[in-house]
């Protein structure tokens, strides 16, 4: 049976990934029912093994959503305790036994959250017991969210804001006293008007600009390059990791392009490019793009849009420079030359590839429901979209931390484009 994941980040104060949300289902229906929360649930295990912890978290804490089934039958003790956080969801009916069970993973060294809470009586005894609770700013109102962080801060419990939409919501939940926030705030600008690009980030636009011509010109682009002493290190240290397989040394920039050809200095400029502008944002506003870069290019031939899976792939990486320059969407375009598709699906107008980066947003956010919309619309099988979002995320963890090799050699250069 194929199997289903998405994963969210949950960030500290200082917007550094703390750890991931990880959303296992068995299918891309949206599971409702009690009894198939409890199938999804007891197959976290398994899943997350499957997965691969590590790749997936990079030794960061993974939370993982515990029904009481999950609870009662110690299916936690399979999971590594110093890796995961156990996380009871709320529609858990709390009694004696489900008590016991969250007593004895504390004794054991487990860490514990609750979701979505709300102070009611019998949810008490958790409180005590609790090392996280998330709190959903959607469904509570400022005055009890300020509430709850007086009461949980004074227990020595971390708050964990949960559904942050926007800087505000960032900002005044931190002054209140939440430790940690998960939400799509980090993916929009913080400065919604136009302000000035530093100088180093317009030498990458212009680079980027300068790749993604109609008719792209390899002297231009090279010496876009040596205008920007930083690129000239990243393509030498990109051609030789492990990503591209070289028949020979690299001997100048020139030549570098050269043995790229066209398709593969459109992407890797794109690539670097994004990656250089957001040196001084949280890593997770890097990996986000790259993720969704690859994860579109992979799904293209699904799609029946294998010739566009270029456009796809510059359109994910392209997802998020608005937060990356702390300017509008339609203000970093005017910056950039790219074609008519990918410009208009950046701004929300309906295309083909919008749709396919439309699936991409759902399943990053773990919205099975429109997953399976999406994916029926566009004809995508689920077998193609689950292994496509694990290989995305493997391949963008290590384009980051990839290192100069000792040599370049072996292969002419191979990738799937």
């Amino acid at each position: 049976m194929e199997k289903f994941l998405a994963r969210q980040p949950i960030f500290d104060a200082q917007r550094a990934v703390f750890g991931y949300e990880l959303l296992f289902r068995s299918g891309l229906d949206n599971f409702c029912a009690g009894t198939q929360l409890d199938v999804a649930s007891s197959s976290t295990a398994d899943n997350l093994f499957l997965f691969g912890i590590d790749r997936l978290t990079q030794g960061r804490r993974a939370f993982l959503n515990c029904t009481r089934e999950f609870l009662v039958r110690d299916y936690p003790t399979l999971l590594p305790k110093d890796h995961v956080v156990l996380e009871l969801l709320e529609s858990i009916q709390v009694d004696e036994e489900v008590i016991a069970a969250c007593r004895r993973f504390k004794q054991m060294g487990y860490v514990i959250a609750l979701d979505d809470f709300s102070a009611s009586p019998e949810w008490r005894p958790l409180v005590d017991l609790a090392d996280f609770i998330k709190v959903d700013l959607l469904a509570t109102s400022p005055e009890e969210q300020r509430r709850l962080a007086l009461e949980c801060t004074a227990r020595g419990v971390r708050l964990l804001a949960e559904k942050v939409e926007t800087y505000e919501d960032f900002r005044r939940t931190l002054g209140w006293g939440y430790s940690y926030f998960q939400g799509y705030f980090f993916s929009r600008p913080e400065i919604l008007k136009r302000h000035d690009i530093p100088a180093y980030k317009l030498n990458y636009l212009r680079v980027l600009q300068a790749a993604n011509r109609p008719e792209i010109d390899r002297d231009e682009v090279a010496q876009r390059i040596r205008e920007e002493a930083s690129l000239s290190y990243r393509l030498l240290r990109y051609l030789n990791s492990p990503a591209f397989f070289l028949a020979s040394d690299v001997r100048s920039i020139p030549h570098a392009l050269a043995m790229l050809g066209e398709r593969g200095i459109r992407k890797w400029i794109s690539l670097v490019a994004i990656a250089s502008m957001g040196e001084d944002k949280p890593q997770e506003l890097i990996v986000l793009p790259l993720v969704r870069a690859r994860f579109c290019e992979l799904l293209a031939p699904s799609a029946h849009l294998a010739a566009v899976s270029n456009d796809l792939f510059l359109l994910g990486l392209l997802s998020a420079i608005d937060a990356i320059l702390d300017m509008r969407m339609e203000d970093v375009l005017k910056e950039i030359a790219i074609r008519a598709e990918i410009r208009e699906a950046l701004l929300g107008a309906p295309n083909p590839l919008r749709e396919v980066f439309d699936l991409a947003l759902q399943y990053e956010k773990g919205s099975w429901e429109g997953i399976d919309e999406a994916a029926a619309h566009l004809t995508v099988e689920a077998e193609a979209i689950s292994s496509a979002f694990v290989e995305a995320v493997g391949w963008a963890n290590g384009i980051l931390t990839s290192q100069p090799s000792e040599a370049s050699e072996t292969k002419a250069p191979a990738r799937k484009t």
